[in-house]
Protein backbone atom coordinates (compact mmCIF):
# COMPACT_ATOMS: atom_id res chain seq x y z
CA UNK A 1 0.00 0.00 0.00
CA UNK A 2 1.21 3.53 -0.64
CA UNK A 3 0.09 7.09 -0.42
CA UNK A 4 -1.49 6.74 3.01
CA UNK A 5 -1.79 9.25 5.84
CA UNK A 6 -1.07 8.81 9.53
CA UNK A 7 -3.32 11.08 11.58
CA UNK A 8 -3.10 11.38 15.37
CA UNK A 9 -6.04 13.32 16.80
CA UNK A 10 -5.57 15.23 20.09
CA UNK A 11 -8.02 16.52 22.64
CA UNK A 12 -7.15 19.34 25.05
CA UNK A 13 -6.37 16.71 27.69
CA UNK A 14 -4.00 14.94 25.30
CA UNK A 15 -1.98 18.12 24.77
CA UNK A 16 -1.35 18.19 28.52
CA UNK A 17 -0.29 14.53 28.46
CA UNK A 18 2.36 14.50 25.75
CA UNK A 19 5.44 12.73 27.07
CA UNK A 20 9.00 12.57 25.75
CA UNK A 21 10.90 9.29 25.90
CA UNK A 22 13.38 9.46 28.77
CA UNK A 23 16.03 7.24 27.18
CA UNK A 24 17.02 5.31 24.07
CA UNK A 25 14.37 2.67 23.38
CA UNK A 26 16.57 -0.18 22.20
CA UNK A 27 13.69 -2.43 21.17
CA UNK A 28 12.31 0.22 18.82
CA UNK A 29 15.85 0.81 17.53
CA UNK A 30 16.23 -2.95 16.99
CA UNK A 31 13.06 -3.16 14.88
CA UNK A 32 13.91 -0.04 12.87
CA UNK A 33 17.50 -1.21 12.33
CA UNK A 34 16.31 -4.53 10.88
CA UNK A 35 14.88 -2.56 7.97
CA UNK A 36 18.22 -0.81 7.51
CA UNK A 37 20.19 -4.07 7.83
CA UNK A 38 18.68 -5.67 4.73
CA UNK A 39 18.50 -2.64 2.45
CA UNK A 40 21.08 -0.59 0.60
CA UNK A 41 21.83 3.10 0.77
CA UNK A 42 21.52 5.50 3.65
CA UNK A 43 24.92 7.09 3.12
CA UNK A 44 28.41 6.18 4.27
CA UNK A 45 27.41 6.20 7.93
CA UNK A 46 24.69 3.57 7.45
CA UNK A 47 26.78 1.52 5.03
CA UNK A 48 29.54 1.34 7.64
CA UNK A 49 27.14 0.27 10.38
CA UNK A 50 25.60 -2.37 8.11
CA UNK A 51 28.97 -3.95 7.29
CA UNK A 52 30.08 -3.99 10.92
CA UNK A 53 26.76 -5.32 12.18
CA UNK A 54 26.69 -8.19 9.69
CA UNK A 55 30.27 -9.12 10.50
CA UNK A 56 29.69 -8.96 14.27
CA UNK A 57 26.45 -10.95 14.04
CA UNK A 58 28.15 -13.60 11.91
CA UNK A 59 31.04 -13.82 14.37
CA UNK A 60 28.57 -14.29 17.25
CA UNK A 61 26.62 -16.97 15.35
CA UNK A 62 23.55 -14.73 15.19
CA UNK A 63 23.39 -13.66 11.55
CA UNK A 64 21.46 -16.68 10.26
CA UNK A 65 19.03 -16.80 13.24
CA UNK A 66 18.35 -13.09 12.71
CA UNK A 67 17.70 -13.68 9.01
CA UNK A 68 15.46 -16.69 9.66
CA UNK A 69 13.44 -15.28 12.55
CA UNK A 70 13.68 -11.52 13.11
CA UNK A 71 13.79 -10.28 9.51
CA UNK A 72 10.53 -12.06 8.55
CA UNK A 73 8.84 -10.51 11.58
CA UNK A 74 9.47 -7.00 10.21
CA UNK A 75 8.70 -7.28 6.47
CA UNK A 76 9.40 -4.27 4.26
CA UNK A 77 6.46 -1.91 3.88
CA UNK A 78 4.11 -4.03 5.98
CA UNK A 79 2.86 -4.54 9.53
CA UNK A 80 5.12 -5.94 12.24
CA UNK A 81 3.79 -7.32 15.57
CA UNK A 82 3.32 -4.68 18.23
CA UNK A 83 4.60 -7.08 20.91
CA UNK A 84 8.14 -6.62 19.57
CA UNK A 85 8.19 -3.07 21.01
CA UNK A 86 6.57 -3.22 24.48
CA UNK A 87 6.02 0.05 26.33
CA UNK A 88 8.04 -1.42 29.21
CA UNK A 89 11.14 -0.78 27.13
CA UNK A 90 10.80 2.86 28.15
CA UNK A 91 11.85 1.70 31.60
CA UNK A 92 15.10 0.26 30.27
CA UNK A 93 16.50 -2.47 28.03
CA UNK A 94 16.13 -5.31 30.55
CA UNK A 95 12.52 -4.35 31.30
CA UNK A 96 11.69 -4.35 27.58
CA UNK A 97 13.30 -7.75 26.93
CA UNK A 98 11.49 -9.26 29.93
CA UNK A 99 8.14 -7.85 28.76
CA UNK A 100 8.70 -9.20 25.24
CA UNK A 101 9.44 -12.68 26.59
CA UNK A 102 6.32 -12.58 28.79
CA UNK A 103 3.90 -11.50 26.04
CA UNK A 104 0.59 -13.35 26.64
CA UNK A 105 -0.02 -16.23 24.26
CA UNK A 106 -3.34 -14.89 23.00
CA UNK A 107 -1.75 -11.56 22.05
CA UNK A 108 1.08 -13.30 20.19
CA UNK A 109 -1.43 -15.39 18.24
CA UNK A 110 -3.57 -12.37 17.34
CA UNK A 111 -0.67 -10.22 16.17
CA UNK A 112 1.03 -13.04 14.29
CA UNK A 113 -2.27 -13.68 12.49
CA UNK A 114 -2.32 -10.03 11.38
CA UNK A 115 1.27 -10.36 10.15
CA UNK A 116 0.40 -13.58 8.30
CA UNK A 117 -2.48 -11.79 6.58
CA UNK A 118 -0.30 -8.88 5.51
CA UNK A 119 2.91 -10.60 4.51
CA UNK A 120 2.71 -14.36 5.00
CA UNK A 121 5.21 -16.28 7.09
CA UNK A 122 8.00 -18.77 6.44
CA UNK A 123 7.36 -22.24 7.87
CA UNK A 124 9.93 -21.78 10.62
CA UNK A 125 7.64 -19.35 12.43
CA UNK A 126 4.64 -21.67 12.79
CA UNK A 127 5.31 -22.00 16.52
CA UNK A 128 4.94 -18.25 16.94
CA UNK A 129 1.73 -18.32 14.92
CA UNK A 130 0.40 -20.77 17.52
CA UNK A 131 1.54 -18.48 20.34
CA UNK A 132 4.04 -20.99 21.71
CA UNK A 133 5.54 -19.35 24.81
CA UNK A 134 8.91 -21.05 24.35
CA UNK A 135 9.12 -19.59 20.85
CA UNK A 136 8.31 -16.12 22.20
CA UNK A 137 11.11 -16.42 24.75
CA UNK A 138 13.52 -17.55 22.02
CA UNK A 139 12.60 -14.44 20.06
CA UNK A 140 13.15 -12.33 23.17
CA UNK A 141 16.60 -13.85 23.66
CA UNK A 142 17.45 -13.36 20.01
CA UNK A 143 16.38 -9.70 20.16
CA UNK A 144 18.56 -9.22 23.24
CA UNK A 145 21.56 -10.80 21.47
CA UNK A 146 20.92 -8.72 18.37
CA UNK A 147 20.76 -5.49 20.38
CA UNK A 148 23.99 -6.21 22.25
CA UNK A 149 25.86 -7.29 19.11
CA UNK A 150 24.55 -4.96 16.40
CA UNK A 151 23.54 -1.91 18.45
CA UNK A 152 25.85 -2.12 21.46
CA UNK A 153 28.89 -0.67 19.64
CA UNK A 154 26.67 2.26 18.58
CA UNK A 155 25.37 3.00 22.06
CA UNK A 156 27.36 6.20 22.58
CA UNK A 157 26.19 7.55 19.23
CA UNK A 158 22.57 6.67 19.99
CA UNK A 159 22.77 8.34 23.40
CA UNK A 160 24.34 11.46 21.90
CA UNK A 161 22.03 11.92 18.91
CA UNK A 162 18.79 10.99 20.63
CA UNK A 163 19.72 12.76 23.85
CA UNK A 164 20.24 15.97 21.91
CA UNK A 165 16.84 15.56 20.28
CA UNK A 166 15.08 14.91 23.59
CA UNK A 167 16.73 17.96 25.14
CA UNK A 168 15.53 20.11 22.26
CA UNK A 169 11.99 18.79 22.63
CA UNK A 170 11.99 19.44 26.37
CA UNK A 171 13.25 22.99 25.94
CA UNK A 172 10.60 23.82 23.33
CA UNK A 173 7.93 22.29 25.54
CA UNK A 174 8.99 24.32 28.60
CA UNK A 175 9.59 27.57 26.71
CA UNK A 176 6.74 27.55 24.19
CA UNK A 177 4.20 24.85 25.01
CA UNK A 178 3.06 21.57 23.50
CA UNK A 179 1.63 22.85 20.21
CA UNK A 180 4.82 24.72 19.31
CA UNK A 181 6.85 21.63 20.17
CA UNK A 182 4.64 19.49 17.91
CA UNK A 183 4.90 22.04 15.11
CA UNK A 184 8.69 21.86 15.47
CA UNK A 185 8.66 18.20 14.40
CA UNK A 186 8.38 19.36 10.77
CA UNK A 187 9.15 18.46 8.03
CA UNK A 188 8.64 14.80 8.97
CA UNK A 189 5.37 15.59 10.75
CA UNK A 190 2.75 18.30 10.25
CA UNK A 191 0.83 19.88 13.12
CA UNK A 192 -2.65 20.74 11.85
CA UNK A 193 -4.74 21.25 14.97
CA UNK A 194 -6.18 19.13 16.39
CA UNK A 195 -4.14 16.48 14.54
CA UNK A 196 -0.52 15.55 13.95
CA UNK A 197 -0.11 14.16 10.42
CA UNK A 198 2.52 12.37 8.37
CA UNK A 199 2.78 10.55 5.07
CA UNK A 200 2.37 6.84 5.79
CA UNK A 201 3.29 4.31 3.08
CA UNK A 202 1.59 1.46 4.98
CA UNK A 203 -1.83 3.06 4.30
CA UNK A 204 -4.26 5.35 6.11
CA UNK A 205 -4.15 5.04 9.88
CA UNK A 206 -5.94 7.30 12.37
CA UNK A 207 -5.30 7.27 16.11
CA UNK A 208 -7.76 9.05 18.39
CA UNK A 209 -5.93 9.59 21.63
CA UNK A 210 -9.08 10.21 23.64
CA UNK A 211 -7.29 11.66 26.67
CA UNK A 212 -4.56 8.99 26.87
CA UNK A 213 -1.78 11.32 25.74
CA UNK A 214 1.14 10.39 23.49
CA UNK A 215 4.75 9.36 24.05
CA UNK A 216 7.20 10.80 21.50
CA UNK A 217 10.13 8.47 20.80
CA UNK A 218 12.87 9.93 18.57
CA UNK A 219 14.72 7.19 16.69
CA UNK A 220 18.13 6.95 15.06
CA UNK A 221 17.27 4.05 12.73
CA UNK A 222 13.79 5.29 11.79
CA UNK A 223 14.93 7.06 8.64
CA UNK A 224 11.93 7.65 6.39
CA UNK A 225 8.48 7.99 7.98
CA UNK A 226 7.14 7.95 11.55
CA UNK A 227 5.78 4.70 12.96
CA UNK A 228 2.90 4.05 15.36
CA UNK A 229 1.41 0.94 16.93
CA UNK A 230 -1.57 -0.64 15.18
CA UNK A 231 -3.51 -1.84 18.24
CA UNK A 232 -5.59 1.11 19.56
CA UNK A 233 -5.74 -0.52 23.01
CA UNK A 234 -2.00 -0.08 23.59
CA UNK A 235 -0.47 3.09 25.09
CA UNK A 236 -0.08 5.48 22.13
CA UNK A 237 3.48 6.13 20.96
CA UNK A 238 4.95 7.87 17.94
CA UNK A 239 8.41 6.90 16.75
CA UNK A 240 9.92 9.43 14.37
CA UNK A 241 13.26 10.02 12.61
CA UNK A 242 15.72 12.60 13.87
CA UNK A 243 17.79 14.64 11.45
CA UNK A 244 20.78 15.33 13.72
CA UNK A 245 23.82 13.11 13.29
CA UNK A 246 27.08 13.09 15.29
CA UNK A 247 30.45 14.18 13.99
CA UNK A 248 33.17 11.53 13.47
CA UNK A 249 34.69 10.13 16.63
CA UNK A 250 37.96 11.39 18.06
CA UNK A 251 40.98 9.19 17.48
CA UNK A 252 43.05 7.20 19.96
CA UNK A 253 45.31 10.17 20.80
CA UNK A 254 42.77 12.06 22.87
CA UNK A 255 44.39 15.38 23.66
CA UNK A 256 41.22 16.79 25.25
CA UNK A 257 41.05 13.89 27.74
CA UNK A 258 44.73 14.36 28.54
CA UNK A 259 44.04 18.02 29.32
CA UNK A 260 40.73 17.76 31.19
CA UNK A 261 40.39 14.11 32.21
CA UNK A 262 38.33 11.48 30.40
CA UNK A 263 34.93 12.15 32.01
CA UNK A 264 35.20 15.92 31.82
CA UNK A 265 36.28 15.67 28.16
CA UNK A 266 33.24 13.49 27.38
CA UNK A 267 30.97 16.00 29.09
CA UNK A 268 32.47 18.92 27.18
CA UNK A 269 32.07 17.08 23.85
CA UNK A 270 28.52 16.19 24.83
CA UNK A 271 27.66 19.86 25.37
CA UNK A 272 29.45 20.80 22.14
CA UNK A 273 27.49 18.24 20.10
CA UNK A 274 24.17 20.10 20.27
CA UNK A 275 22.29 23.27 21.12
CA UNK A 276 21.91 22.58 24.81
CA UNK A 277 22.01 19.72 27.28
CA UNK A 278 20.57 19.29 30.77
CA UNK A 279 22.60 17.84 33.63
CA UNK A 280 20.45 14.70 33.57
CA UNK A 281 21.17 14.23 29.87
CA UNK A 282 24.89 14.75 30.48
CA UNK A 283 24.83 11.97 33.07
CA UNK A 284 22.87 9.60 30.85
CA UNK A 285 24.90 10.23 27.71
CA UNK A 286 28.33 10.04 29.33
CA UNK A 287 27.72 7.26 31.84
CA UNK A 288 28.53 9.52 34.82
CA UNK A 289 26.41 9.72 37.95
CA UNK A 290 24.12 12.74 38.21
CA UNK A 291 26.20 14.28 41.02
CA UNK A 292 29.43 13.63 39.12
CA UNK A 293 28.07 15.17 35.94
CA UNK A 294 26.89 18.19 37.92
CA UNK A 295 30.32 18.66 39.53
CA UNK A 296 32.15 18.41 36.20
CA UNK A 297 29.69 20.83 34.59
CA UNK A 298 30.33 23.32 37.41
CA UNK A 299 34.08 23.11 36.81
CA UNK A 300 33.65 23.57 33.05
CA UNK A 301 31.33 26.51 33.70
CA UNK A 302 33.80 28.07 36.14
CA UNK A 303 36.56 27.68 33.53
CA UNK A 304 34.49 29.49 30.92
CA UNK A 305 34.19 26.44 28.64
CA UNK A 306 30.40 26.17 28.93
CA UNK A 307 27.52 28.37 30.04
CA UNK A 308 24.88 27.07 32.44
CA UNK A 309 21.39 28.54 32.70
CA UNK A 310 18.49 27.44 34.89
CA UNK A 311 15.23 26.95 32.95
CA UNK A 312 12.29 25.95 35.15
CA UNK A 313 13.61 22.96 37.11
CA UNK A 314 16.38 22.15 34.60
CA UNK A 315 19.96 23.38 34.32
CA UNK A 316 20.76 23.70 30.61
CA UNK A 317 24.41 23.76 29.53
CA UNK A 318 25.70 25.23 26.25
CA UNK A 319 29.16 25.43 24.78
CA UNK A 320 30.97 28.77 25.03
CA UNK A 321 33.15 30.25 22.30
CA UNK A 322 36.22 29.23 24.28
CA UNK A 323 34.93 25.68 24.77
CA UNK A 324 34.03 25.36 21.09
CA UNK A 325 37.53 26.47 20.06
CA UNK A 326 39.07 23.98 22.46
CA UNK A 327 36.99 21.07 21.11
CA UNK A 328 37.60 22.08 17.50
CA UNK A 329 41.28 22.31 18.23
CA UNK A 330 41.55 18.55 18.74
CA UNK A 331 40.91 17.62 15.13
CA UNK A 332 39.34 20.65 13.54
CA UNK A 333 35.76 19.67 14.51
CA UNK A 334 33.75 18.64 17.55
CA UNK A 335 34.32 15.02 18.47
CA UNK A 336 31.70 12.38 19.08
CA UNK A 337 31.28 11.04 22.57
Amino acid sequence: MSGGLLRIVFTADDLARVRIASRVDFLWEAVMSLYRLRERGGGREMDGWRRRARADLASAGLLEPVRRTLVPLVPAGAYFPDFLTPIESQGGFDDGIAALGDTPRIRVRQEMAVLHTHAGLPGGLDDLLRGDQRAVRRVSGLVAGYCRTALGPLRTTLESVLGQERTGLARRLVDHGTETMLAGLAPTLRWRPPALEADYPAGDHEIRLGGRGLTLIPSYFCRITPVALLDPRLPPVLVYPVTGRPEPAAGPQDSLAALLGATRARILRCVASGTGCTTTELARRTGASLSNASQHAQVLHGSGLITSTRQANMMVHEISDLGARLVRGERGHPGEL
